[in-house]
């Protein structure tokens, strides 16, 4: 922008093209307006939103390297990508929360804890010894890679999870998915840290610290903040709303405000907010049920979700590039239908052997394991904590990236044929 006698002028005297600035919000600009078409067209699309953000963020990729404008590296700004996705996830897990009705018993979460006590720990296992065995990582690198990959994604899963509150009818796959990705994506940072412990440590003298602080402690204490907190907080909104000092219309503000202050509150005191954020919403529920405010409040957390994942969807993709796709080498591209095709879909089928969950419905938890935003925050921690080499760090990063990547493509494509076919199912439509 150019000056004249110190007054600023909103174009260059002469001809100047592709500036920058002006780019980036024509860019802006188009991809909003992708994203409003997009989610407009919701259950007639036979693909995801997130596939036309990805595609979008490439081809800005390719535009901005074309003009040589420098772009997010994922080593030296690996703290501010962290951040960006740590809060599309917090949002995203308070709105899970908010979903989900059913009592708070084992038996009604039956589906819930195979899936949390033995998928995750079975795939980050899995893909431990794989990244070990197959792709040359130290053991540390590759538990980081196993417990990034093995959350599914809160963000990215919607499609497939259940609808907002108030819905009397959640069928168990979608309810099993939904509080899945509410809990798994906190239930990783103890495997992830280990990863890191195993990487920056050696020996085993900080085992006891370990599952004394990152497993028990934050494990614990972010549930009962989150629970107390979220609780605590719609019951205070209520008193405010009958004393007149809140008006119905900024209702869906409130999840922002509710979930920022459990997050924050959470994690001065070294637990996990992302747990808190999940218990939080569920607690926010349960509080008078049927006051109508719940579905103003979901609404306006679904916004704020459905914003977040245009920017972070557009920045995984606008981050790839010729150089980082070649570093996870063949057997990190093999990792990709390995986890997607086998891994995941075996573990659930193997997790519910027992159970009354007719196997059409194992299958379909079983292929929805998406992987996204959830996992790109786990990596970006274990890149900005410096602990892992460059070559290792660099390798899981775009290993994470890729898979991230073809999962947005695959299930973005299958999620609504496959959900219609598991609703005539449910209903008794014979198939053609």
């Amino acid at each position: 922008m150019a000056t004249l006698d110190g007054v600023m002028l909103a174009a260059e005297r002469g001809f100047s093209f592709a500036d920058p600035y002006a780019l980036g919000l024509l860019f802006v600009g188009m991809a909003v307006l992708a994203a409003i078409i997009s989610l407009s067209q919701q259950h007639d699309r036979p693909f995801s939103p997130a596939m036309v953000y990805l595609v979008l963020g490439a081809g800005a990729a390719a535009i901005v390297r074309l003009i040589g404008v420098d772009w997010l590296d994922p080593k030296t700004d690996a703290a501010l990508i962290e951040r960006l996705a740590e809060f599309a996830v917090i949002i995203a897990l308070f709105a899970a929360g908010l979903r989900l009705d059913r009592p708070l018993s084992a038996g009604q979460w039956h589906s819930t804890w195979r899936l949390i006590g033995l998928v995750m720990p079975l795939t980050i296992g899995a893909v431990a010894l794989f990244g070990v065995t197959a792709m040359g990582l130290s053991l540390g690198a590759a538990v980081v890679l196993g417990a990034a990959l093995a959350p599914t994604d809160p963000v990215l899963a919607s499609d497939v999870q259940v609808g907002p509150p108030g819905e009397e009818h959640e069928p168990e796959p979608q309810f099993a998915l939904t509080s899945e990705a509410g809990l798994n994506d906190g239930l990783a940072f103890p495997f992830v840290f280990l990863g890191l412990f195993i990487a920056g440590e050696g020996g085993t003298g900080w085992i006891p610290e370990w599952l004394v602080a990152d497993v028990l402690y934050a494990v614990v204490v972010g549930v009962a903040l989150g629970a107390a907190g979220g609780y605590v907080t719609a019951a205070g909104l209520r008193q405010l709303r009958e004393r007149e000092l809140l008006i119905p219309q900024l209702d869906g503000w409130l999840s922002i405000s509710a979930v920022l202050a459990l997050y924050g509150a959470t994690e001065l005191v070294g637990a996990y907010g992302f747990l808190a954020a999940f218990a939080g919403g569920l607690a926010f529920r349960r509080y008078e049920r049927d006051h109508e405010q719940h579905g103003r409040v979901h609404a306006g957390a679904d916004t704020v979700e459905k914003m977040s994942e245009l920017a972070l969807v557009l920045l995984l993709g606008s981050m790839v590039t010729t150089a980082g796709l070649g570093d996870p080498g063949l057997a990190g591209w093999l990792l990709v239908p390995l986890l997607l095709l086998v891994i995941r879909p075996l573990v659930t089928l193997g997790a519910f052997g027992r159970s009354a969950v007719p196997k059409h419905e194992r299958l379909f938890i079983g292929w929805f394991g998406i992987r996204g935003i959830g996992s790109f925050y786990y990596v970006a921690v274990a890149v900005d904590s410096a602990v892992l080499s460059e070559a290792e760090a660099e390798k899981v990063f775009w290993t994470v990236v890729i898979l991230s990547g073809v999962s947005i493509l695959l299930h973005g494509l299958t999620a609504t044929p496959l959900s219609r076919r598991l609703e005539e199912a449910e209903r008794g439509v014979p198939r053609p």
